[in-house]
């Protein structure tokens, strides 16, 4: 089947990626030399190509791996200190690698911004691509439309101005754009001169197609925006708030917090938050007993210094917007409630104390207690709550993670708790370098037991729980914009799947004398630059037989002649 190719000007083929070594210039000397400027177009070329934009794509894929898997120094920096713990030999390599803070990683940020550059690269030119085809014509009609992959023709008794003219009428209807011959257009570009060769129409359907490509690489494009005004604009803070607390939204009364390159703690909303209740419900029967079924907490919050007193619920992924920014409930957990007092007698500890559950389930806890005001030497303890507690095989553990049968396990100590001296200590670790332990074994108390200490040092009594919430206060500008661009991405996406580039073209030219016919040969052809579905078989013979029936309306004593398929 001979090839039947579209003038270099046609907009219809996108235009194909260069992959061939630089070539000389104009101004290169020597003719064959090249210089830098050639070998910048080349680099230019090169990453504007689509194949190495979904290389770079793909890269920062792979480069978010190790962010997902690693801990991270600017999300959990106790968990990169305990990874150093685990792995002194491995753990090294990795920092230098930048893989705990893999978002802040000169590799990464290089992989981004390639990916950014290749990406406008590759849309302005598009752009200025697409504007022109929506403004140019379709091509001329080819001079054998039998050698198109869809082809039809048939014989009307109509002259050939008129069979062009409904034709153009019909495919009109369709929504296709036309061209039609000028005067001359078509003998000076043929070669024809017989009477009748000027009459043709050509047409052309899907711009949409490119329009769909193109607005997904702006989407893509308007995604990578997005995730950088998350970085440069957001924060993210975390805080750990006990039942009754009251907290605002500072650095100061933040447990972490992590801004964005062009944020400072001015910029954080200014809101006060107060935790009234958290319920938590669990089931209790068959194979999923003890996994959680409902979170609720109940909050009060201000969105700014004297506002008005709003109340409000979090739960999973039900996150509560609050003078811009955003805090979800991330977790829980309980707070023993301890009274001290000391060697005098004196009530020198009375408060909620957050123990936080370790790897073993059903919410077993560890924490400490500090006493730094006790006298005559500071107290601490170190100890374990038990939300359910029952003895299996002579250990304390807990079997449900609902405090039914609450139980705390203390072992005391006294001396100097080295808060003064050294490096700022963890709310979770107690030092025991100056201290000496006062129990010779954990010692068990239920809700409302005290434990005396030996030598007269006080007093330790647990009068009960609360819970905690963890809570995470994130504020992301980009949010909004990427979930614009991804929806439009995915539009994009469907258009150019979806819709197809076809051309139908007719010409109509007088019989020639003697060849046993009167009236008007009118070819038809067809072509679509994608069908893998094959559906354009079946939209090409229906515009066929619709254009035979209209020509046949036209001219009602026109003989029933069916199109003739060729080009098979």
């Amino acid at each position: 089947m001979t090839d039947v190719r579209a003038p270099e000007s046609d907009p219809f083929d996108p235009a194909a990626e260069r992959d061939d070594p630089p070539r000389p210039g104009p101004g290169s000397p020597g003719g064959g030399a090249f210089g830098l400027a050639d070998w910048l177009k080349w680099a230019w070329r090169q990453l504007t190509s689509m194949r190495i934009a979904l290389i770079l794509l793909f890269l920062l894929a792979v480069g978010t791996v190790p962010g997902s898997i690693l801990p991270q120094q600017g999300a959990d920096p106790a968990a990169v200190q305990q990874y150093y713990v685990s792995h002194p030999g491995l753990a090294p390599w990795l920092n230098r690698l930048g893989l705990f803070n893999v978002f802040a990683a000169p590799w990464f940020a290089a992989i981004y911004l390639l990916l950014f550059a290749s990406l406008i690269g590759c849309v302005v030119p598009r752009t200025f691509r697409l504007a022109g085809s929506t403004r140019s014509l379709p091509p001329r009609a080819p001079r054998n439309l039998s050698r198109l992959p869809r082809s039809a023709e048939y014989v009307t008794t109509l002259p050939p101005a008129a069979a062009a003219a409904v034709a153009a009428k019909v495919l009109s209807g369709h929504g296709f754009r036309l061209r039609r011959p000028a005067a001359g257009e078509d003998a000076g570009a043929t070669g024809e001169t017989g009477p009748g060769n000027g009459h043709w129409v050509s047409a052309e359907k899907g711009y949409l197609r490119e329009a769909g490509n193109l607005l997904f690489h702006l989407a893509l494009l308007g995604l990578l925006v997005s995730v950088a005004l998350g970085g440069l604009f957001g924060y993210k803070a975390d805080r750990l708030l006990v039942q009754g607390q009251t907290f605002a939204d500072t650095t100061s009364a933040l447990d972490e917090f992590h801004p964005g390159r062009f944020v400072t703690g001015a910029d954080l909303a200014r809101f006060t938050m107060t935790l009234n209740q958290f319920t938590a419900s669990y089931i209790s029967t068959g194979q999923q007993r003890g996994q959680p079924s409902a979170f609720d907490a109940r909050v009060t919050y201000t969105e700014q210094p004297g506002g008005p007193a709003r109340t409000g619920h979090l739960a999973v992924n039900r996150p509560l917007s609050v003078d811009g920014a955003k805090v979800y409930l991330i977790g829980h957990g309980y707070a023993p409630v301890f009274k001290v007092t000391d060697a005098r007698g004196q009530v020198v500890y009375d408060q909620a104390t957050p123990f936080v559950a370790g790897a073993t389930g059903n919410f077993l806890s560890e924490g400490v207690v500090k006493v730094p005001d006790a006298q005559p030497d500071q107290l601490g303890f170190t100890g374990v709550f038990v939300p359910t507690a029952a003895n299996v095989g002579g250990t304390l553990e807990s079997v449900f993670p609902a405090a039914d049968n609450p139980v705390v396990s203390l072992i005391g100590y006294a001396g100097n708790l080295g808060e003064n001296a050294g490096p700022a200590q963890s709310v979770y670790e107690l030092d025991t370098a100056g201290m000496k332990r006062l129990t010779a074994s954990p010692q068990a108390l239920a809700p409302g037991q005290s434990l005396k200490l030996p030598g007269d040092r006080g007093t330790i009594t647990f009068t009960g729980y609360v819970p905690w919430v963890s809570l995470a206060i994130t504020h992301d500008p980009g949010q909004l914009p990427a979930l614009i661009c991804g929806m439009a991405a995915l539009g994009g996406l469907l258009l150019s799947f979806m819709v197809r580039r076809r051309r139908v073209f007719v010409r109509a030219r007088a019989s020639q004398p003697g060849a046993g016919e009167n009236g008007t040969t009118v070819q038809v052809g067809g072509l679509a630059r994608t069908d893998a579905s094959g559906s354009f078989e079946a939209e090409f013979a229906a515009l066929a037989a619709e254009l035979k029936s209209a020509h046949e309306q036209a001219a009602p004593g026109e003989p029933a002649v069916s199109p003739q398929p060729e080009g098979e």
